[in-house]
């Protein structure tokens, strides 16, 4: 692609969060990457897990699908899904991210692992290639919310 080309590829929205986690990188790592541990933070608000399957290999692939309840009426399904592009133990996860009712919005979030004093973390969550304002808003939320749940699990 020449350099004239390059200049007009539109910059679409990023976010970054990071948290520092009372726990050390090895169990944040295992709340990553565990399909047991997932379910138990993972997602915004109040979540009914309905399923989450994790292979943690370059190539593999994870998905999470979950109910929320929003003002105590269950919302619509939603199921998160992607594949992992780099994967260093205790240390970092890189994977693809695609909602199954927006196939094409596919975006990839990078998750940091840094040890942090005697037995902490700090998580720095990267989240790029988002399709537009709005979804960096409502994936922002979303992010905010459920990293507050990791944080309580780590607590």
């Amino acid at each position: 692609m020449s350099a004239e080309a390059l200049s007009h590829t539109p910059v679409r929205p990023s976010l970054t969060l990071k948290r520092r986690l009372k726990a050390g990188p090895e169990k944040v790592w295992r709340a990553w990457t565990d399909p047991a541990q997932i379910v138990m933070w993972f997602g915004p608000g109040n979540c009914e897990y309905l399923a989450s399957e994790i292979d943690l290999r370059v190539g593999g692939r994870f998905r999470v699908a979950f109910r929320t309840d929003i003002d105590g009426k269950p919302d619509e399904t939603h199921e998160v899904g992607g594949t992992y592009r780099e994967i260093v133990e205790n240390q970092m996860l890189v994977f693809s991210w695609n909602w199954i009712t927006t196939p094409e919005r596919v975006s990839q979030v990078t998750v940091t692992l840094k040890p942090d004093g005697e037995a902490g973390t700090l998580l720095t969550l990267h989240h790029e290639q988002l399709w537009d304002e709005a979804s960096k808003t409502g994936h922002t939320r979303g992010w905010t919310a459920t990293l507050n749940k990791l944080e309580a699990l780590c607590a």
